[in-house]
């Protein structure tokens, strides 16, 4: 096998011999020749290789440009990996507007590397803003005292300031919010909400969210703090992106419009269809699978239900294939409630709401070391590891308590009857978790299928 070097060595020596070959292979690239194969996540069955010609990442870069996404002067990280179709889209960007990058791909490693890098931009995953606002909440529960009293006062103003913008801004067309509230939002700003954007650097203007639904009252809490979280959709069929939020019109709780040239409509069961360059041109040897999902007149199936409302913004309610039904006939959607207990539950990691077929609704809980190890250590628990606190009596009934909050706003047929704690959390490696951190379904099912049919045990009709 040939070294870096030697590589290096032989192809600078052939571009002195042939001065022309890189622009005469660029040249010779179709737009309809494909560029990249790249294998779905295998989330809900096996991986597909998705087709994705020049013209998918051409439309890309363009489209990020276009809607305003990015611009030349902007300060880009990256962390998300380049073998997934969210990295791959986010270079498209880049080579398109010519903006600085830093790439950093080791996730343990994103809330150091902001304050260093100061980007003015930044695409992240759910679970990276859920793990900040954690951390954020654990810190100051720590502190105590008057200090927590603050916090939980300006997370509140966070949302209630930013709730009412948007409701002004769908009503009158600008975010205009009462002037008490303004004048709180202000002071809170002074007090906390400035930390919260050093810690982001600083410079952040908004960042992407994608491949899962942020909480709304996580969103909001970013939103008032003055770090807008911009969500968008895509799938790697689509090369990525296909609908964003606005930087100054966003719209917490939907993935924003249609990026230019790609149409969204919804069709008659609910499902998500999408036309646009963006489009994969099938399944790598499997024309029947790519038969299901593509129309001849250009229209993918994505899976996924959603709604548009009357200025074109979309709002995914859940995947089709993870809704299920009860053995009393009721459908649930898992992600809805998910996202609820995320937003409740400082300690949550995961969550996994299970119930198909089932009498009732349980979950499978995973916490987050950072946030449940100090208050562990504040509650008697201290020289246990996390194994030991999340088996403790005293972690079942914290974690109970957040659950019976969250089943108070839910129909009697959704709410979470039984939950266990996981031994650890999920992860890329043990293959629960995607490259972008969406979790694999059935892959954690089938791991702790045990542990589930433990919570069904003498089941009775709920």
């Amino acid at each position: 096998m040939l070294s870096l070097a030697e590589l290096e060595k032989r192809g600078t020596a052939y571009l002195q011999e042939h001065p022309e070959a890189i622009r005469t292979a660029v040249e010779a690239i179709e737009p309809e020749q494909l560029a990249t194969l790249i294998y779905t996540s295998g989330t809900t069955g096996r991986p597909k290789g998705v087709r994705l010609v020049h013209d998918c990442w051409s439309y890309q870069g363009v489209a990020q440009e276009v809607s305003g996404l990015l611009d030349p002067d902007d300060v880009q990280f990256l962390w998300l990996p380049l073998s997934h179709v969210f990295g791959n889209a986010l270079i498209s960007g880049q080579v398109r507007t010519g903006h600085v990058i830093a790439v950093d791909g080791r996730v343990d490693r994103i809330i150091t590397n902001l304050p260093v890098v100061r980007p003015t931009v930044m695409a992240s995953a759910p679970r990276v803003f859920e793990k900040v606002y954690n951390g954020i909440a654990a810190r100051a529960r720590a502190e105590g005292g008057a200090k927590y009293k603050i916090f939980l006062w300006a997370a509140k103003v966070a949302r209630d300031h930013a709730r009412t913008g948007q409701e002004s801004l769908v009503a009158t067309g600008s975010r205009r919010v009462p002037l008490g509230l303004a004048v709180r939002h202000a002071l809170a700003d002074r007090l906390v909400y400035g930390k919260i954007r050093a810690a982001f650097g600083g410079a952040l203007r908004g960042s992407a969210s994608g491949s899962a639904a942020l909480a709304p009252d996580i969103a909001y809490f970013f939103a008032g703090a003055g770090v807008p979280v911009l969500e968008g959709y895509g799938l790697t069929e689509t090369s990525a992106a296909c609908t964003v939020n606005p930087s100054e019109d966003y719209r917490v709780g939907t993935v924003g419009r249609p990026l230019p040239g790609t149409e969204v409509r919804i069709a008659e069961d609910g499902e998500v269809l999408l036309r646009g360059p963006g489009v994969m041109r099938g399944y790598h040897n499997l024309p029947e699978k790519t038969a299901e999902v593509l129309e001849d007149d250009g229209w993918f199936r994505t899976g996924d239900i959603g709604e548009l409302d009357q200025e074109g913004f979309l709002r995914i309610t859940d995947r089709k294939k993870d809704l299920f039904k009860t053995s009393g006939g009721k459908y649930v959607a898992p992600t809805e409630i998910e996202g609820r207990f995320k937003a409740a539950c400082p300690f949550v990691s995961n969550i996994l709401v299970i119930g198909d077929g089932r009498n009732y609704c349980t979950a499978l809980i995973a916490l987050d070391e950072s946030a449940i190890m100090p208050w562990a250590a504040a509650h008697g628990l201290g020289g246990r590891d996390y194994a030991e606190v999340v088996s403790s009596p005293e972690a079942h009934a914290l974690i109970d308590g957040f659950v019976r909050r969250v089943n108070g706003d839910l129909q009697r047929w959704q709410t979470i009857k039984k939950f266990a704690l996981l031994p650890r959390d999920l992860d890329v490696e043990h293959g629960e978790l995607t490259p972008s951190l969406k979790v694999k379904r059935p892959v954690v099912e089938r791991e702790y299928a045990e542990v589930v049919e433990a919570l069904y045990e003498g089941a009775r009709e709920a």
